[in-house]
């Protein structure tokens, strides 16, 4: 309860920070969309040079540890945002943040898959998914009514105030509590024998295993195919805002918030129905969702209520609480635990080079074609992925025998 908790304040910080640095950057400083879209390249291009790396220190290093470091110095360079005049001054800082995320991660899934018994990974993954859903509800919400009142600057101070909230519960955790990591072998007297292996033949394991692993390759390439058309667009949403509703800062939020409360709707109806077939139905669904109602906001006029685009924020909660909970809940219950670390940390590598030319893409379609007409192409191309998905998934998600797992697991602390 304590890393639950701890995770949920983490997550609750990152969205006042998100909205709030959209909005500076957007509304105050006036940037351009190739300008908004340097802000997830930076973000991203950590987890390309990292991720796989991180992977590797998750598996092999004391999780809580590096969960905690990583709370306490995101919480400082959160702080240091508050400092920068300019993009120029911002990007670095954001991009050192985001070097200290990537190793956050896979740290706090191989936590999960550690501490959590096979047969609830399911509810475990969903609780986890509505935290980070549900943050979205009031993040935004508490986080637009902050910036009504004072400013984007104070909405950074919450962040790095729920950063170290983060920290200071991980600190009363104990390092014993987390043991069960060291039985997640199945093996703990050959762990204990063994001695650490390379990070360099770690790497290569971790690689080979989802190589190997025709239903894991499978669902990082669909997921890979689905985010670099999501990521076109998702970091112009205030593009589009500043054009159908330029004296609303808040709208943003508030649609945050619906796609947040129709992710947890979806998430919990999931956890109800404990099923965990039809990989192809799921993730094709979630898609198409998503890409309705991308397309949808691509078709709102200017001076737009705010109905329309709650439901169409509802409507693309919905199908990312359909995607991000079975996309997790796979990788989860596919990979063996000792390689959980492994695995999200090439998925971070893998999404981090989607965000590295996705969104400038999307920053130039958006200067050239404008946000509308951008957003109602993308729509299609996503919900067109999804349509894919549900067609042809018993073919592309067809059970096949278990990828090779190197026998040696690492459980050093």
């Amino acid at each position: 309860m304590r890393v639950y908790c701890a995770f949920a304040a983490a997550t609750f910080g990152d969205w006042f920070d998100m909205l709030a640095i959209q909005v500076l950057v957007g509304y105050r400083w006036h940037a351009d969309p190739l300008m908004l879209a340097l802000i997830p390249v930076a973000n991203a291009l950590p987890s390309i040079l990292l991720g796989s790396v991180a992977g590797v220190a998750a598996d092999r290093l004391n999780k809580l540890r590096l969960m905690r470091v990583c709370d306490l110095l995101t919480a400082v360079l959160t702080l240091l945002i508050l400092l920068t005049p300019n993009m120029a001054w911002l990007l670095p800082i954001l991009m050192l943040r985001a070097a200290i995320s990537t190793l956050n991660v896979p740290a706090q899934q191989a936590l999960t898959r550690s501490i959590v018994r096979e047969d609830q990974l399911l509810q475990a993954t969903s609780l986890n998914g509505i935290v980070n859903q549900g943050s979205k509800i009031a993040g935004p919400l508490l986080g637009g009514f902050v910036l009504s009142l004072l400013s984007p600057q104070w909405c950074i101070v919450i962040c790095a105030v729920f950063r170290l909230g983060s920290y200071l519960l991980l600190l009363t955790v104990k390092a014993g509590e987390s043991s069960a990591d060291k039985t997640s072998s199945g093996d703990t007297s050959s762990a204990v024998d063994q001695p650490a292996p390379p990070l360099r033949t770690l790497w290569k394991e971790g690689w080979s295993f989802i190589l190997g692993s025709r239903l894991l390759f499978i669902t990082m390439l669909f997921g890979l195919t689905g985010a670099l058309a999501i990521q076109m667009v998702d970091f112009q949403f205030t593009s589009l805002f500043r054009t159908v509703a330029p004296e609303q800062e808040s709208l943003l939020g508030w649609m945050v918030a619906a796609a947040g409360a129709g992710a947890i709707l979806s998430i919990v109806a999931m956890n109800r129905l404990k099923s965990t077939t039809k990989y192809g139905w799921k993730f094709g669904s979630g898609y198409t969702l998503i890409g309705l109602s991308v397309g949808g906001l691509g078709l709102l006029p200017v001076g737009v209520s705010i109905l329309p685009v709650l439901l169409l924020g509802l409507l693309m909660g919905i199908g990312n609480g359909i995607f991000i909970v079975t996309f997790n809940y796979c990788l989860q219950k596919e990979t063996p635990p000792f390689m959980i670390g492994r695995v999200f940390g090439i998925q971070n590598t893998v999404l981090g080079v989607v965000m590295i030319g996705a969104p400038l893409l999307g920053g130039l379609l958006v200067q050239l074609i404008g946000p509308a007409r951008t957003f109602i192409y993308f729509g299609i191309v996503i919900a067109i992925i999804g349509l894919v998905g549900i067609v042809f998934g018993k073919i592309l998600w067809r059970p096949t025998p278990s990828a090779s797992v190197p026998v040696r697991s690492v459980t050093a602390e």
